[in-house]
């Protein structure tokens, strides 16, 4: 007897439907074949004691296991069940009439428990595209897959209760979630709040800046100036994603299984913050099965790189495209993958290795020369890159021990949001660009046209700091973010000027 059952496989942030073809001939043996890797190859033994122990068997005939396509690398344990289920059907030990219209998935204990897998999300939407009526998966995954609608989803907890559905009938209970109500109940208070940071004015104002616009951002400073304390409060006064957002950074968390069990659709933007160790391939993404990296990971939110020279060069200079397409594009011999990762680039350093400016006062001094060798470890392509560069210096004991309480984030949110909402209205014909920091030049040139008087201001800065034509470009981009915050049609010479500013490592000198 023949069987087909349905899987899927993950390619990227996509699915493609996997048609499982089980055949039971005469003679004895189990071949399985298709393009699988060892995870699946080992699969029999689990499948034969998952059966076992509920009570059913692999019978002593020879079968045959066809994942289609042929030709299409298969890997992962998480299609343990939908094999199960095939040769149960096809030795004609359950019924399986109704089986073509749902895709199964999920990974079997021997005890025929489940376990959870890895993209969960992206093979729902593919079940839904493709008219399947629903998903059976591991109950861990169910609210993960969920959010789709128009698609009935049964979360199990073992392998007993999918066998009871397709042969005896027995109900399987759907889970439903309101996707906009899961998504709303989320956008609680921050865990991390700008109320708690005493002092630093002029760096709070350069990261409601950033946030407002998008813009990427590196902090310069000697240790315990405040650098990474405020770093992982900029996401408290990042805009709420969108629904669309939500969803397109939850199907790149599906994909690596980080999204938390029993949680559906992420609504908090991501913050992810690398070692300087991590590979140049952790970090974008790659491997004999491309997998997202962290750059992807942070899609629509945060990557924070902490003591930047402190990474590997290489690892930086594969950031360049990146940040430039906000997306990444992994090509192998056979395939090729592209991952969003449209990010909020934050950096932090030191000026120099000792961690101090040039003062004879500070507890480790470095030469000038030791200093622009630290600093030349990043290159200048890279830092043209990062539209704000900002000095951090040292609070002084007067306002850590001010008990005055500082402007909360929800507080700077508002502002931030006011000035996104003029952005999204502005971009509203464009598909690709959402905020002042993905303008192309076309755009600068129509939204941020200068008078005589800005622009005379901008070519003096041009020519003493030595500026690139980019870095030209991310001071207008800047300061149009800036028109945006005082809700202001025009950028004028004030924008331009506080745009510049945030410019330090253009500016000769800037070590003291």
């Amino acid at each position: 007897m023949l069987t087909k059952v349905y899987g899927s496989a993950v390619f990227g942030v996509d699915a493609t439907t996997i048609t499982i073809e089980v055949n039971v001939d005469k003679g004895v043996g189990y071949h399985l074949v298709g393009l699988p890797d060892n995870a699946i190859k080992e699969s029999s033994y689990r499948i034969a004691a998952a059966l076992q122990n509920n009570g059913y068997k692999i019978p002593g005939k020879k079968l045959i296991l066809n994942m289609s396509p042929a030709d299409l690398r298969k890997e992962g344990s998480a299609y343990d069940l939908s094999l199960a289920i095939g040769i149960l059907i096809a030795t004609e030990q359950i019924k399986g009439d109704e089986v073509d219209k749902y895709v199964i998935m999920g990974e079997l204990s021997l005890d025929g428990g489940l376990q959870p897998i890895k993209g969960a999300l992206p093979i729902a939407i593919k079940a839904r595209e493709e008219g399947f009526k629903g998903f059976i998966l591991p109950a861990q995954n169910a609210k993960e897959a969920a959010i789709v609608d128009g698609l009935e989803v049964y979360g199990v907890e073992n392998i007993s209760e999918v066998i009871q559905f397709f042969d005896k009938d027995v109900p399987l209970e759907a889970t439903v979630i309101d996707t906009r109500a899961e998504f709303y109940k989320s956008l609680e208070h921050p865990e991390f709040d700008f109320a708690d940071v005493k002092g630093q004015e002029s760096i709070k104002r350069c990261m409601e800046i950033a946030a407002a616009g998008g813009h990427n951002i590196i902090l310069i400073g000697p240790p315990g100036s405040g650098k990474t304390m405020l770093s992982k409060r900029l996401p408290s006064i990042l805009p709420p994603m969108s629904l669309r957002e939500a969803l397109e950074t939850t199907k790149i968390h599906s994909v690596v299984g980080r999204v938390k069990d029993n949680q559906g659709l992420m609504s908090e933007r991501p913050f992810r913050s690398p070692h300087h160790t991590i590979s140049d391939v952790a970090l974008v993404g790659g491997g004999a099965y491309p997998q997202p990296g962290e750059i992807s990971l942070s899609h629509n939110g945060v990557l924070f790189l902490d003591e930047l020279p402190e990474f590997k060069r290489s690892v930086l200079e594969v950031m360049r495209q990146p940040l430039e397409d906000r997306e990444v594009t992994i090509s192998r011999a056979r395939f090729t993958v592209t991952y969003p990762s449209s990010f909020m680039l934050v950096a932090s350093m030191n000026p120099s290795p000792g961690g101090y400016f040039n003062d004879p006062d500070a507890p480790v001094t470095s030469s000038p020369a030791e200093m622009q060798r630290y600093l030349s470890k990043i290159s200048g392509p890279l830092l043209d890159r990062i539209d704000i560069h900002i000095e951090v210096t040292p609070v002084p004991f007067e306002k850590l021990s001010d008990e005055t309480k500082a402007e909360s984030s929800a507080d700077i949110r508002k502002r931030v949001t006011a000035a996104r909402e003029l952005q999204v209205d502005r971009f509203r014909e464009s598909e690709k660009t959402n905020y002042n920091a993905q303008m192309n030049v076309k755009q600068i040139r129509k939204y941020c046209a200068l008078d005589d008087a800005s622009k005379d201001l901008l070519k003096t800065a041009m020519e003493r700091l030595n500026l690139s034509a980019r870095a030209y470009d991310r001071i207008l981009k800047v300061a149009r973010t800036i028109a945006d915050l005082e809700a202001s049609k025009v950028v004028t010479g004030t924008h331009i000027s506080e745009a510049i500013q945030y410019r330090s490592l253009d500016r000769d000198g800037w070590l003291g």
